[in-house]
């Protein structure tokens, strides 16, 4: 699975928020944009998808920004891909969903449909407080 910038940005975006959010927990996307490197504009199309999913609330007048929509700990990194990238599955398969007519005969579909359950697995269980805690960040993985 190839994961966009759009996940990318997604992740860092949250991470920063729930990392760095004012006493409130509120971040100014221009904050964000400096610091992480990432342009202004495109963050801004990068929240539509996070607040239609729940994750992320804006706050409106003087010294608004965004705010996420639950705690950190209840936010899972699979939830922000899922909303940036539109799905965590390894590939096109419509075996994947039951739909396709050839999955009985199709020597692959089993092997998909386990590497999706890894991915799936290992996405949702990582939170964004766990991502948040910085320096040290201790994913179960051996990097």
């Amino acid at each position: 699975m190839l994961i966009s910038s759009k996940g990318r940005y997604a992740l860092r975006l949250m991470i920063y928020i729930a990392a760095f959010g004012d006493a409130e927990g509120k971040i100014a996307l221009r904050e964000v944009a400096a610091r992480e490197d990432i342009s202004l504009k495109y963050l801004e199309q990068l929240v539509r998808p996070l607040m239609q999913a729940g994750l992320l609330r804006g706050v409106r007048g003087k010294g608004g920004g965004y705010v996420l929509a639950k705690p950190a700990d209840q936010i899972r990194a699979g939830d922000i891909l899922r909303a940036a990238e539109g799905t965590t599955t390894p590939v096109a398969c419509e075996g994947l969903d039951g739909a396709c007519q050839r999955a009985g005969l199709c020597s692959t579909v089993k092997f998909w449909t386990g590497l999706d359950v890894v991915i799936e697995e290992y996405v949702d269980g990582v939170t964004l407080a766990d991502l948040a805690r910085v320096p040290e960040i201790d994913l179960g993985v051996e990097l």
